[in-house]
């Protein structure tokens, strides 16, 4: 009975390190911005932050899309040269080797909110980093409410679009990865997507805004 106890007790131990590990947060200093939801640190570690997606700036032979340098530019005057906080959660990277965290400034201000609250990026779900959605859908739908940054003077075609609910993303109907879907929403256009938490298919719809 002891043993067993012991046994339990000693996995616990192991779980709650486990997990203040996984969650740890770092303060560390912003030196350079890469756009509007990449970072670089002191230590030259590339921060990606978790749950948004801004719009492109220029690279190679791609255009920067529209409020591409905005975005930067607002993500700048958050950050640039500044103490951050940084939060993980379950995946710490990306496929391009980038550290995922939610970042925060010294007075708790929550970055990936802040940007997704001024209509310059939309939430991007993506599994198993979830800690955030919630809080992350808020600041979309109020800036979509205030027709801020992207929102603002919203034009689409209502040509209906397929969701996967397992990955929430959203598909034209002619895509061809929309058409595997098995678990499906219909959504009779954009907005509605946005607004129930699904973000764009890059591969079927390019550049949406």
């Amino acid at each position: 009975m002891k043993k067993s106890f012991f046994c339990f007790l000693l996995i616990h131990i192991f779980l709650f390190l486990l997990t203040a590990e996984l969650f740890a947060e770092k303060t560390v200093t912003v030196k350079w911005i890469n756009d509007g939801d990449t970072i670089i640190l002191n230590d030259n570690r590339c921060i990606r932050y978790i749950g948004i997606n801004t719009p492109e700036i220029d690279h190679g032979d791609k255009k920067a899309e529209p409020y591409g340098y905005k975005a930067k530019l607002f993500n700048k005057s958050l950050v640039f040269k500044k103490k951050v906080r940084l939060k993980f959660d379950k995946e710490r990277l990306d496929q391009y080797g980038r550290l995922l965290a939610y970042v925060f400034l010294p007075d708790d201000s929550f970055i990936n909110e802040k940007i997704l609250e001024q209509g310059y990026g939309f939430f991007l779900p993506r599994n198993p980093n979830s800690r955030y959605n919630s809080v992350l859908l808020k600041a979309q739908r109020k800036a979509m409410s205030g027709k801020k940054g992207i929102w603002c003077n919203w034009k689409e075609k209502r040509e209906g679009y397929i969701g996967n609910k397992k990955s929430k993303r959203f598909h034209l109907k002619t895509c061809r990865f929309g058409s595997k879907i098995r678990d499906k929403i219909y959504f009779s256009n954009r907005w509605d997507a946005f607004w129930a938490g699904y973000a764009p298919c890059k591969k079927c719809m390019g550049v949406w805004w």
